[in-house]
């Protein structure tokens, strides 16, 4: 009976597994990320949804998505425009998370995922201004970072939650 042990000594095929481990790793942290980035967009528009609905934020920017890709004149541009931002927040934005979390502040994920919210609300909040001035502009900025805060917390709560498994596919 041949030694089941002895299949490893191939180093073609112990090559081979260490790439299929690797390659394994690599789709279950997009995997993470993904659901991850679900979790966080989803807190993200809650805490939008209430902002328009006291003025500080209008769904129709995210219509502006849409118009680089030639789908400004689809016939629901803003959603086009949301699902752009979903699959966003979804795809390369938990990757750059995940490549950038152990540089960044805090003992844990959900604490590096929230200054990597602050960090993105930079970009987010010059994007979708649409000309909020006094009350309004504080509002649109107070609940714009919030919700960013939000999305990098439940970014991270996944991250930590799928990642510290035993049965993690990491």
């Amino acid at each position: 009976m041949p030694d089941p042990t002895s299949e490893f000594d191939d180093p073609t095929l112990a090559e081979q597994v260490e790439e299929y481990d690797r390659l394994f790793g690599i789709v279950g942290d997009g995997v993470i990320g993904a659901a991850g980035g679900l979790a966080g967009t989803a807190l993200m528009t809650g805490v939008l949804f209430v902002a328009a609905q006291v003025g500080a934020f209008s769904f129709e920017s995210f219509a502006s998505l849409a118009d680089p890709l030639g789908l400004g004149d689809a016939a629901q541009p803003v959603l086009v425009g949301y699902l752009i931002f979903l699959a966003n927040g979804m795809v390369p934005w938990p990757l750059l998370f995940a490549a950038l979390m152990e540089y960044l502040p805090g003992e844990r994920p959900p604490v590096s995922g929230m200054f990597f919210g602050g960090a993105l609300w930079t970009g987010f909040v010059l994007g979708f201004y649409t000309g909020y001035t006094g009350l309004t502009l504080a509002l649109y900025l107070g609940f714009t970072f919030v919700a960013h805060l939000v999305y990098g917390l439940g970014l991270g709560l996944v991250f930590e939650y799928l990642a510290t498994r035993p049965d993690s596919l990491v």
